[in-house]
């Protein structure tokens, strides 16, 4: 064999006669974990619940429908601190993003339902929100052939209540942003970050950021408490009844201003932040969380840096970057 030189460029080895090889690196052992692939669904469903999903007659009055809250071209949310619901008025909490939803393990930021059928039912039962009710949805979509058609193709029984939240729920869970920068990095390539950004996981982990914001949705999969180190409500003036959280489900004292942890995916497009969209900058968002959550304060380089590290958690929908 005659002599070549070989070097490594990248994830590639590069050999002397231009010859260049993917190099295959072993994912990171972390305590973050990168998105899953999208599961192999019913195609027939998926179509079916991305049509619903547009459908503004799940509203009492044929004016919202999901995609109005959540807009997948941006940040799976909206740009408002709180949505619109049906009678042109705000809602009492911000709109969480439909990203990834479906890998927290709870729906609503108190959590009060198991699963992504079970807050479809309530979102279209809402009075704030699209204040319908399951008989008048099914009979105005059993109503129209193009749906009687869908339906038939995708369940044996047809235009239902329970097919309904079906076929939304698993249209939701195609709707996964794979491929941020830091998911590369999980995934072997260590290259694809600055070493700024890396400091700035590392400050992450420090700090103890990571304690709440954990697992594969970097969150989501945790209650807790508001104002940990501090009273932020108390601060913020003008307390509201969403306020309370989880205590408002259980009425459990120790629930008082518990709330789903929020998934740290793509958090730089997802302005405003927290339930009361009180934080208009990712900046302030990051401040609030050291001052009540942590009860720490970071030199300024600290913070820019886990800015920095914020930013590579955006991903893609659509092959796009949000």
């Amino acid at each position: 064999m005659s002599n070549v030189s070989i070097y490594r460029l990248g994830l590639m080895w590069v050999l002397g006669a231009g010859l260049a090889v993917p190099l295959m690196a072993a994912p990171l052992d972390e305590a973050l974990k990168p998105l899953p692939a999208i599961a192999v669904l019913d195609p027939a469903k998926v179509e079916l619940g991305r049509q619903l999903f547009n459908e503004p007659r799940l509203s009492v009055n044929n004016t919202l429908s999901c995609a109005s809250c959540h807009h997948l071209e941006t940040s799976g949310a909206d740009d408002k601190a709180f949505s619109l619901g049906f009678d042109g008025k705000p809602v009492s909490l911000n709109t969480p993003t439909v990203f990834n939803a479906s890998l927290n393990f709870k729906q609503f930021w108190d959590g009060r339902v198991n699963t992504l059928q079970a807050q479809v039912e309530h979102v279209v039962i809402s009075p704030v929100e699209m204040g319908s009710d399951w008989k008048t949805v099914v009979q105005n979509l059993s109503s129209l052939p193009v749906y009687q058609n869908a339906f038939k193709q995708a369940y044996a029984d047809g235009v239902t209540a329970a097919n309904v939240q079906d076929a939304l729920a698993t249209y939701e869970r195609t709707l996964l942003t794979p491929n941020s920068r830091f998911d590369q990095y999980l995934l072997g390539n260590t290259e694809i970050l600055t070493i700024q950004e890396k400091y700035g996981y590392q400050r992450f982990k420090d700090y103890g950021c990571i304690a709440c914001h954990q697992g594969v949705n970097i969150g989501g999969n945790m209650f807790q408490k508001f104002g940990v180190m501090g009273d932020y409500f108390k601060a913020r003036g003008n307390p509201l009844e969403s306020d309370l959280g989880r205590y408002l489900v259980t009425q459990d004292e120790e629930d008082r201003h518990v709330f789903k942890v929020p998934s740290l995916r793509n958090v730089a497009v997802t302005a405003p932040y927290f339930h009361d969209a009180s934080a208009k900058t990712l900046e302030e968002a990051v401040d609030v969380m050291f001052k009540y959550q942590l009860g720490r304060t970071p030199s300024q380089e600290d913070k820019d840096l886990i800015i920095q590290f914020l930013k590579t958690l955006t991903g893609e929908w659509a092959g796009k970057p949000l």
